[in-house]
């Protein structure tokens, strides 16, 4: 054999690393005439048992190594853990381990020999699956080539562009980068420029770099599009027919002030026996969105509508979401109903599901209805039946309070951009009475079909029917017990001796109720639950302390609401015969369970983004603050009119040498005994606005 000694020193000399065939030949100089017989070589070294072949035909030395399959998850540090599926025991990569690995990427990992005490450590051997297909980042070009720096900070190899593939990018530019093959971990991977975003500074550049950034695509494959487009906008008589016609009921929806698609109304009359009928009236999207077709296969791809403050990502095509399923005022629009017979003090007596068709008769912003609410006499078409909503939903939520349904004020923050995407202005969002009264009813409408297909149907066929719930599970573990040491450091005693119940946690937080721990408290609440997915599973739903729940209310963007639609005409109509296979619904499941969190991480992001740039303009200026967090290095704090985070560097606490307390979430000063606690109030004022590393950085002025 020819090669087959320096073949062997090559892979002897990192034995966990891979290579394809060509690789090996372009690394030992194999002349073209003779590649075959260099593949024979390795052939023949392969069947005698003194080198292996690995997934996808790679090459490596022969090995008795344990090998781990999972997701690896880099710190901004560069090193990273690898997390299996199981969520067995993390696995450490260092930066010189990690190969041509990248965040979220899945990847093959051998393991070291274990150290006693230590975390279970590993060198990536081979990237099985790519998290992303783009990269976003900025273009620096060179005279000959260029580089793109990504944005994310996980990513910490820049990423070579040939001239060729540069496609006209200017230096300064954002860019979306294809990665093209990166075999060796010693070199920088290259990449291809698919999309040229725009200058930083532009309108909208920052949020679309970000949705990139998630793999949110911005339009519609053009088969998608020309398949909604053809979609016909008239009824068919037979279909209308065939419905519960409630056009002349007084139904009307009520949106924010900027929405586009309307997906639920709302109608209240009263009934000869003095009780009420409630319908809530969704969107029949299923109607046209068939099961399987090119426009059904993307919303499925999407999951969800993504809401990036005045960026809408549609799950669905325009013509579908914001014309033919729309709800809009004055316009016959197809539907689901849910009409629900309720007392005066909002007891459900009985309920009946139909496919209707409605016809909305005004669209109202919360803000209108909130007036409405406020002014005894004011519009008198619309005006008592609002109130008479109002007051039922106030019952709604006493049943939920007594129940243990947790109700946290919203943490959320409305930020005003101008004309050129610009923040102008960041305050609390305000929770309205008129936000409260489509919650309740959504809830009660999501419930009423989740408990008719857990006990009713089941009960009836005797089996029980796949349907996509909404399960939330009660929170345990590490996360219960960081939670219970994080309150006794703000000097709260959660009684965790008693069984973990909604209610538990409803108690805690009402005990607190104004006091400056109370949004502290609400915060760190939130980040202890687990978090909510979809699953066959009907588990019941912690945080609203429901056993049957599920999303029916949104088919405009939410795809599992679109398959309770269908589901539900299907069980309506021979539930016994149906024929719906459990695997394919867990699998719809995990998928949009999957995308809900790409959609809130995205949304997330641009969130802080403009948080960051509308700080820029404060440097110098102070803030009323809470100490929010507690690290070796510093303190966090929130400021309480916008919530908007910063760190107060520990080299720029007064003079002392510091003391990190882990357990009580303080630092202490070793000679001054000076303490910085969570929840304590501080003020502060802004020294630097680093939007590339996304922090916000403050110096103490006073302790209040």
């Amino acid at each position: 054999m020819k090669y087959d000694k320096k073949l062997l020193e090559l892979l002897k000399s990192d034995i966990y690393r891979t290579y394809k065939q060509k690789e090996l030949a372009r690394l030992l100089n194999v002349p073209k005439l003779e590649y075959l017989d260099f593949k024979q070589e390795i052939k023949d070294l392969v069947a005698a048992g003194r080198i292996s072949k690995f997934k996808r035909g790679r090459i490596g030395m022969k090995r008795k190594t344990r090998m781990i399959t999972g997701r690896l998850e880099v710190k901004t540090q560069g090193y990273g853990f690898v997390v299996q599926e199981d969520r067995a025991r993390d696995v450490f990569i260092s930066h010189l381990n990690m190969g041509t690995a990248l965040n979220g990427d899945t990847v093959r990992v051998a393991l070291f020999a274990e150290t006693g005490g230590r975390n279970l450590e590993g060198k990536v051997t081979e990237v099985v699956e790519r998290a992303r297909k783009t990269i976003v980042g900025t273009y620096e070009e060179g005279r000959n080539w260029g580089i793109v720096v990504p944005d994310e900070l996980k990513i910490q190899r820049d990423i070579y562009i040939p001239r060729e593939t540069a496609h006209n990018a200017k230096s300064g530019q954002k860019v979306v980068v294809k990665m093209l093959e990166w075999e060796d971990e010693h070199l920088n991977p290259e990449g291809e420029i698919v999309e040229i975003l725009g200058y930083p500074n532009e309108p909208g550049v920052d949020i679309k770099s970000i949705a990139k950034s998630f793999d949110l695509d911005l339009r519609f494959p053009h088969k998608v599009e020309q398949h909604a487009r053809a979609i016909k906008a008239d009824i068919p008589s037979q279909e209308i027919e065939r419905r519960l016609d409630l056009r002349d009921e007084l139904c009307f929806t009520i949106d924010p002030a900027e929405s586009k698609d309307f997906d639920d109304a709302v109608s209240m009359k009263v009934l000869e026996n003095g009780n009420y009928q409630l319908g809530v009236h969704i969107a029949d999207v299923s109607y046209y969105v068939t099961e399987g077709s090119v426009v059904d296969k993307e919303a499925l791809r999407r999951g969800t509508s993504v809401y990036m403050l005045n960026n809408a990502i549609p799950m669905l095509p325009e013509k579908l979401s914001n014309e033919l399923c729309s709800l809009k005022p004055n316009e016959d629009r197809l539907c689901f109903s849910v009409l629900m017979e309720l007392t005066p003090e909002a007891k459900k007596v009985r309920y009946d599901i139909k496919e209707s068709i409605i016809n909305s008769k005004r669209r109202f912003s919360y803000e209108e209805v909130q007036q409405i609410i406020e002014k005894p006499k004011s519009d008198k078409k619309f005006g008592q039946t609002l109130r008479t909503m109002f007051r039922l939903s106030k019952h709604l939520i006493e049943k939920r309070e007594r129940r243990g349904g947790l109700d946290f004020d919203s943490h959320e923050v409305n930020i005003r951009l101008d004309e050129n995407w610009k923040p102008v202005k960041i305050e609390k969002a305000e929770r309205l009475d008129s936000h409260r009264i489509i919650e309740e009813f959504m809830i009660l409408a999501n419930t009423t079909i989740a408990s008719h297909v857990s006990r009713n149907l089941n009960r009836e066929t005797g089996n029980e029917l796949p349907f996509p719930y909404r399960v939330h599970e009660k929170p345990g573990g590490d996360k219960l017990r960081d939670y219970i040491k994080f309150t006794r450091a703000l000097g709260l005693d959660f009684p965790s001796h008693k069984k973990i119940t909604p209610k538990l946690f409803q108690n805690f937080i009402a005990g607190i109720k104004g006091d400056d721990r109370e949004l502290l408290v609400s915060e760190i609440t939130v980040r202890t639950m687990m978090k909510a997915k979809y699953d066959v599973e009907n588990i019941g739903h912690f945080g609203l302390a429901l056993k049957n729940y599920c999303h029916f209310t949104s088919p405009i963007r939410r795809y599992p609401d679109l398959v309770c639609h269908r589901l539900m005409k299907s069980y309506l109509d021979d539930a016994a015969s149906a024929n719906i296979k459990r695997k394919r619904i867990a699998q719809i499941c995990e998928k949009s369970t999957e995308r809900e969190i790409v959609a809130q991480e995205a949304e997330r992001a641009s969130i802080r983004a403009k948080k960051l740039e509308f700080m820029e303009q404060f440097i110098g200026d102070e803030f009323d603050g809470i100490i929010s967090g507690v690290v070796s290095f510093g303190i966090f704090v929130e400021l309480i009119d916008n919530l908007i985070e910063g760190l107060v560097h520990i080299t720029n606490l007064p003079d002392d040498y510091y003391i990190h307390d882990e357990n009580r979430y303080r630092l202490y000063g070793q000679h001054s005994g000076r303490v910085y606690q969570v929840g304590d109030r501080v003020r502060v004022q802004v020294v630097q606005v680093n939007r590339e590393a996304k922090i916000i950085d403050f110096d103490l002025v006073e302790e209040t």
